[in-house]
């Protein structure tokens, strides 16, 4: 149990506009702290705010000089590349204007709606007579997290540095642990853990939610993580390792005065469907240029996911585009190598060949020139700014669409401009952006219209890499939707409907998650391009629904809704394309589970309802194997009340279409 009194002073607290989530600032002692509650309860506990620059300290010995409050600001914005179209934000303001025993002067800002809060830091405009300077170094940020001793966390650690394949760590592709207490969970690497953070408070028979990231990160500043907990301080904020980016630039970002930094954000809620929900990276931020360009969603091919580097030739480019015409689809993806074993101008072919049958090219590039050894190439081209529009200006010409680009180096603000110029160049020349080997992406959606998804996980690749990562994607996928694609739009790498790990479909390590499983992830994983990891050999080897479903997959929503779940058990989310509701359900266990789900926007209806087939994972000598894949389209009754009783088979899933 965790009961605590919440005591605020009036003239240092922000509540939200439906007066249930309570920021409460403090001067202690000189030292700026903060706490965080929601219907009265401690979700964080006193933590610290502050920041120490180059020309001054803004940690400590400060004076609140001056209090400003702005109360029911509206913003009104429309996007087509996240989890819905419209969004209405509507927060609370409050700016603490802080000075230093020298007279320089730091505001924090706080905005705080109805389950959000997020709070920044503004370097004020130079007084020379005070010797501020006109640029600036942030030496550090004593920013930092406290939650209730009762708090577990659902975390991924921070990898050192140039390790791992071709030394292009840290790429934010560990493994997260689930509902490990907050005191007990300790990095390996002893870095850290990467954003997003998630946490559970227990109170009772309640249970408290906090999601803790930051957004508007660009080239103005790094990319930032949390540190191991301290039992007095909680997580701490920390800026990146010395090694990232192969050693390259600082840890410590440079920015002009005036500037501000990134928004901390904190989504709280005594459920997880402001978590699932929360659109508070895109609310506090304006995009940073405009477009020409009418980027186009859809889904995409890919070959290299199962058939490897050998696919990177004519032939069988030219099969994944005839797949990706027979399904409908919008794209195919042309992986590392084709700069060598297909060339340039064997590409200006295959998109002519591509747009004959209605399908336009993504093309991989690597990002590197020297923050590691990754050598696939084309190599040193997207690093170097004369190389990257001369590629970008031939691919225009040719009709491709998008990149995907590979391999990045870390969260230095080094990394993050090389980022940002990537994703202003490609918007002049009219393409869509994917990053793999990343940093999480914080509010791009956003800041660059162009910007698609980034995969910043352990990922679809891995899978298909070891039968390890293949047990445990029920594990993943009923957490990201938690977590990592609560905060950013996630490039998962595929919706499989191979039964094996390898061309073949016969050889290798077993698929252990349904085909109702599989199809349900493209409504669980949002993003807007999506990635369905079909093969040839699947319009002969999928029963008829399955492939009538996967020709129909939507990629943009209008509205989501969480419906039910818990990380890593199983989830259920609802998304409205076109005017029509689509609820996927996954079950991340090896057990079945039977809900009673309510669904009101559906009451009285007869739907859709795609179901496997009872099915087991059978456990032989510690080594797993599938009974079933078998499903069937049905329909389901939804009573005038909006409930329904559904089945998830183990590792299995369930899709409702309205």
């Amino acid at each position: 149990m965790f009961v605590i009194a919440v005591t605020v002073m009036a003239d240092d607290t922000v509540v939200s506009p439906d007066g249930r989530l309570n920021v409460c600032v403090n001067n202690k002692n000189g030292m700026p702290v903060y706490s965080v509650s929601y219907d009265g309860k401690f979700v964080l506990t006193e933590s610290r705010l502050g920041l120490v620059a180059n020309y001054a300290d803004f940690s400590k010995n400060l004076k609140l000089k001056d209090v400003q409050r702005e109360d029911n600001v509206v913003k009104d914005y429309y996007m087509i590349n996240t989890k819905q179209n419209k969004f209405h934000y509507v927060s609370n303001k409050m700016d603490l204007i802080f000075e230093n025993k020298d007279g320089h002067c730091m505001t924090v800002a706080f905005c705080v709606a109805n389950n959000s809060v997020a709070f920044r830091y503004e370097l004020q405009k130079p007084n020379n007579e005070k010797g501020i300077p006109l640029s600036a170094v942030i030496l550090k940020e004593t920013t930092s997290f406290r939650l209730a001793e009762a708090a577990t966390s659902f975390l991924c650690q921070q990898s050192l540095p140039m390790v791992g394949f071709a030394r292009t760590k840290p790429s934010y592709e560990e493994t997260y642990e689930a509902d490990v207490p907050v005191a007990q969970r300790k990095s390996n690497s002893k870095q850290g853990f990467t954003f997003p953070c998630l946490f559970r408070i227990p109170d009772g028979d309640i249970n408290y939610w906090a999601l803790v990231s930051e957004t508007g990160v660009t080239s103005n500043y790094c990319g930032s993580r949390l540190s191991d907990y301290n039992q007095e301080t909680g997580y701490s904020l920390l800026f990146p390792q010395e090694g990232e980016n192969n050693g390259i630039g600082s840890v410590t970002p440079a920015v002009p005065v005036p500037s501000a930094t990134p928004w901390r954000t904190i989504t709280v809620g005594n459920s997880l469907k402001p978590i699932v929900e929360t659109t508070v990276q895109f609310d506090v931020l304006d995009p940073l240029y405009e477009t020409k360009y009418d980027y186009k969603p859809g889904r995409y091919t890919w070959s290299w996911i199962l058939w490897g580097d050998s696919s990177m030739n004519w032939d069988d480019q030219v099969k994944f585009v005839d797949l990706a015409s027979v399904m409908g689809y919008e794209y195919i993806l042309v992986d590392a190598l084709w700069d060598s074993r297909i060339g340039y101008e064997g590409i200006e072919r295959l998109a002519k060949y591509a747009k004959g049958k209605n399908v336009e090219l993504l093309l991989w590039y690597n990002s590197n020139g020297a923050v590691n050894d990754a050598p696939q190439g084309p190599h040193g081209v997207m690093n170097n700014c004369i190389a990257r529009k001369r590629d970008m200006k031939w691919m225009q010409k040719i009709g491709v669409k998008g990149i995907k680009v590979d391999f990045f180096g870390g969260d230095k603000q080094q990394t993050m401009q090389l980022y940002e110029e990537i994703l202003s160049d490609a918007n002049e020349y009219g393409l869509q952006v994917i990053f793999h080997g990343c940093t999480l992406p914080r509010g791009w959606e956003r800041l660059y219209p162009n910007f698609v998804a980034s995969e910043a996980a352990l990922a679809s690749e891995n899978m298909n890499f070891t039968n390890r990562f293949s047990r445990s994607e029920g594990f993943d996928m009923t957490l990201h939707p938690f977590c990592r694609n609560a905060v950013a739009s996630f490039d998962w790498g595929g919706v499989f409907m191979n039964k094996r790990f390898s061309k073949n479909n016969k050889s290798r390590h077993p698929r252990y998650t349904s085909d109702i499983f599989e199809l349900a992830t493209a409504i669980t994983n949002q993003t807007n391009v999506n990635c369905v990891a079909i093969m040839p050999n699947n319009l002969e080897d999928m029963p008829q629904h399955v492939l009538d479903f996967a020709r129909n997959i939507p990629t943009t929503w209008q509205e989501t809704q969480f419906i039910d779940g818990y990380p890593t058990k199983y989830c259920i989310i609802a998304r409205k394309h076109d005017g029509h509701w689509y609820i996927g359900g996954l079950n991340g266990t090896d057990h079945p589970m039977t809900l009673t789900v309510n669904l009101p926007m559906l009451a009285g209806k007869i739907v859709k309802y795609y179901v496997d087939k009872p099915r087991r994972i059978i456990k032989q000598e510690d080594k797993e194997n599938v009974d079933s894949y078998a499903s069937e389209l049905t329909s389901l009754k939804i009573d005038k009340s909006g409930n329904a009783k559904v089945t998830l088979q183990p590792l299995g899933g369930i899709i409702i279409v309205e």
